[in-house]
């Protein structure tokens, strides 16, 4: 791999010019945080809001928006974004990628609606005197492998699929060879291969198109860090079932300047992503009483992405790969020699989370070996570029957690997704939106997602999908 340790010594000095295409550029971020400065009147503080919603990326700007599609200008919406850049933000380094691959059947309704609202998003999110946003969606589909230890539970969730109306195709082996001749599949029992709806997209692009559009509508957003959560009364009690209600009132946000401002607020919503453990702490969540000392189990986890140059490709009708071992890639965005590629790591090997620098070894042992083993064009393949973004980790059961808190009846949770966020981002905020307004979300049955899951140790895990 000698070109690859080559390529690694330009982009350790910083001197690599390919950039993932969901980071922005300078001007963009500037032109990013111009935007939300106009709309932060501080002059005007909105000392109260209807509804205040943590985050501003691709989850709480879906709930911003999906709020004030319905309420419309009555419904006094609140957005606080630390990053008024994005430059860090989950939503920002994430891959775009979507898929209706999964084995809990409420993650199957989740992102079947949201790529169902991508691909109208030119319509949905219009804004007059704006282009309509154009997301680059790109159909490719999805590819999961399994070995003969795992072909039943393929089967079981490629039916349940099918059952809900995804549009997936099992291949065995022979098949799989016929349809992508440049892998190597010995060692392959089975797979499932998204036909419609799976691929990926720009996810700057459908954040800036959520957010111009709530913006539009009459949502404000401000560019702070919340940094304390006030309620009128606390619980004393222990049981864990039927906890008294108790009800937030005032966030304390420090804007970008140092100031420290208040702002009361009817319903929070809880979208703040990787640091949504921090704030739920904020309200005592981890350190009181009863329900109280249980918290929200939601972390920030670095994962790296790598850009790897494949000289003997393309392979035009090339998938999202997912191998059984973790490993996965999928071509760049118009490109037929581009490869975005990475893995999760072991739960004992997790990196720090204080920065976001990027391990070059942790590609040379443990992804290259398995995309060489898989396709033999990865064997000359030259490491172009990487870098490394959060997710807002379930520490629970690696899946979402949606709606009100057993305690605190007007904090809404979403959060929690795992790497799913951005997929899944348009259907969460309107199941937020539906909780806030109606009480419960009905679209698709989330009850499951509860936090009451946590509460009573009631995991509910994917098998087999990541």
């Amino acid at each position: 791999m000698q070109g690859t340790h080559s390529c690694l010594g330009y982009v350790r000095r910083g001197l690599a010019v390919w950039r993932p295409r969901c980071v922005l550029p300078t001007r963009a971020l500037r032109s990013a945080s111009t935007q939300s400065k106009s709309h932060d009147s501080y002059d005007g503080w909105p000392e109260r809001c209807d509804v205040l919603v943590v985050g501003g990326g691709a989850v709480g700007s879906s709930t911003a928006y999906h709020l004030k599609q319905r309420a419309g200008r009555d419904l006094n919406v609140v957005v606080v974004e630390r990053d008024s850049t994005y430059k860090r933000a989950s939503t920002a380094l994430s891959l775009g990628n979507i898929r209706q691959q999964f084995s809990v059947p409420e993650n199957v309704h989740l992102s079947m609606y949201s790529v169902r609202f991508l691909q109208r998003a030119a319509e949905l999110l219009a804004v007059e005197g704006y282009d309509p946003p154009d997301l680059q969606f790109t159909p490719r589909g999805y590819l999961f492998l399994a070995l003969q230890a795992g072909v039943d539970q393929m089967m079981e969730n490629y039916k349940m699929q099918t059952e809900l109306g995804a549009d997936v195709q099992c291949l065995w082996p022979k098949q799989l060879q016929k349809k992508f001749p440049w892998m190597r599949v010995g060692d392959v029992a089975a797979a499932v291969l998204g036909v419609n709806n799976e691929g990926w997209f720009d996810p700057w692009s459908l954040l800036t198109a959520l957010r111009r559009k709530a913006l539009s509508l009459g949502a404000t957003y401000v560019s702070g860090t919340v940094t304390g959560l006030h309620n009128y009364e606390q619980p004393t009690t222990d049981n864990l079932h039927h906890p008294p209600a108790s009800t937030l009132t005032t966030a304390t946000v420090r804007l970008e300047s140092g100031e420290t401002r208040e702002m009361r607020f009817s319903s929070l919503v809880v979208a703040a992503g990787a640091w949504s453990g921090a704030l739920g702490n904020l309200a005592g969540l981890g350190g009181g009483p009863g329900a109280l000392a249980t918290a929200i189990p939601v972390e920030p986890r670095k994962r790296y992405v790598y850009c790897v140059h494949v000289p003997d490709g393309p392979w035009h009708d090339c998938p999202i790969f997912n191998d059984y071992t973790g490993v996965y890639f999928r071509p760049e965005f118009n490109s037929n020699q581009l490869y975005m590629c990475g893995m999760s790591p072991a739960e004992e090997d997790e990196p720090p989370t204080e920065d976001l620098e990027v391990d070059h070894q942790f590609f040379e042992t443990h992804i290259w070996p398995v995309l060489a083993q898989r396709v033999p064009a990865f064997e000359n393949l030259k490491v172009c570029s990487a870098y490394a973004g959060y997710y807002d980790y379930n520490t629970f059961d690696q899946n979402l957690i949606i709606g009100f808190h057993p305690v605190y009846k007007n904090m809404c949770l979403a959060t929690g997704l795992s790497g799913h966020g951005i997929q899944q981002s348009v259907a969460v905020g309107r199941a937020v939106t539906e909780c806030i307004l109606d009480g419960k979300c009905h679209f698709i049955n989330l009850e499951r997602f509860g936090f009451q899951r946590i509460l009573t140790n009631q995991p509910l895990k994917e098998k087999m999908v990541m």
